[in-house]
């Protein structure tokens, strides 16, 4: 069976999902990073190699914070940024979809489409009010399961006023409503409404938000959320099945059409290989110039697999594929279209 794998290394998680040519999901894994990606993407494929055994595997993707360094790993064909991943996913789940709320681990982001293609996109400011850290941080401090989070907002009658313009006044006010004796559950959906109106002014920033609208990303999990979104924007949000893995699942479906474009050996190590090598991680300034580039190197067995980091490509261009041509290209066009 050919099949297609999707790698998204993000600040905070890992995730790994691998297609068949009819595009079917047969294998998802969402991975904490815990500050080793290389140690999470490695336990990614055992997972992958003992759940699902050896694949046929045509053609490799990845995306994310961490795409560089997944492509040089396991030998990937194509790279792209999130903002083209996870809207290539969102629209294979739902079609007719025009605006994606993506919500992760330190980031957030709006994604806006039209007949399928994205016409603009934004990002979260300096402020990561909102994002997944913030709300495990929030549910760490108030003793409750992050799993739990959504479902005890949803039993709340009467939501507290939480300022949420930032994470340190939500986080201070939410201190001082607490003190005050307000119940947990009305705590957390206000906190949930704060959230989401920090993400339509910091995030959205004004743009119309069209049905059908998606919500993904590992905070999508938050019921309490979603349902804060329904009420703020008086429309429905579709939660997609994958809402977990959608950038890996993009990076699978980007791999799967370049293949098919292209008919090209796929570059991929192997999933023993990648399993099981050693790896040496290391880094030197550039200073031939005002920039002072830092220059990333890994090293695997020894061998040196690649450079990356240089801003005139004087150093990566020594191990530049195609694939990271093609992504340095599409990212100064995202540039372009940034609404």
């Amino acid at each position: 069976m050919d099949c297609f794998l999707g790698i998204d290394v993000g600040s905070v998680s890992t995730k790994l999902v691998v297609v068949n040519e009819s595009k079917e999901l047969i294998f998802e894994t969402y991975l904490r990073t815990h500050g080793g990606p290389i140690e999470a993407l490695q336990l990614g494929f055992r997972q992958l190699k003992d759940e699902v055994g050896d694949l046929n595997i045509r053609a490799v993707g990845t995306t994310g914070s961490g795409r560089h360094l997944a492509a040089v790993m396991v030998g990937a064909d194509t790279i792209k940024n999130e903002i083209t991943a996870h809207a290539v996913a969102a629209r294979e789940v739902e079609p007719e979809v025009r605006t994606v709320i993506d919500i992760g681990g330190q980031d957030s982001k709006i994604i806006f489409l039209k007949d399928g293609v994205t016409t603009g996109f934004n990002m979260n400011s300096v402020c990561a009010a909102g994002t997944g850290s913030f709300l495990d941080h929030q549910a760490s401090r108030l003793n409750i399961p992050i799993e739990e989070f959504g479902e005890m907002a949803l039993r709340s009658k009467s939501p507290v006023r939480i300022a949420g313009r930032c994470g340190v006044f939500a986080e201070s006010d939410l201190i001082s409503k607490q003190q005050m004796g307000y119940k947990k559950e009305d705590l957390i959906a206000g906190l949930c409404l704060a959230l989401a109106r920090n993400y339509l002014t910091n995030v959205a920033r004004g743009k119309e938000i069209r049905p059908v609208v998606l919500f993904q990303g590992g905070v999508a999990a938050n019921v309490g959320l979603k349902a804060a979104f329904e009420t703020l924007l008086g429309l429905p949000i579709i939660v997609p099945p994958h809402f977990r893995v959608m950038g890996a699942l993009g990076a699978a479906l980007l791999a799967r059409e370049r293949w098919q474009k292209s008919r090209q050996p796929s570059r991929f190590r192997g999933l023993k290989a990648i399993a099981d090598f050693r790896y040496t991680p290391r880094s030197f300034i550039c200073g031939d110039c005002a920039n002072d580039c830092e220059i990333s190197e890994l090293y695997i067995d020894g061998q040196l697999a690649g450079r990356w980091g240089s801003r005139c490509g004087k150093w990566s261009n020594l191990r530049l594929s195609s694939a990271q041509r093609e992504d340095e290209r599409e990212n100064i066009v995202l540039l372009r279209t940034v609404v």
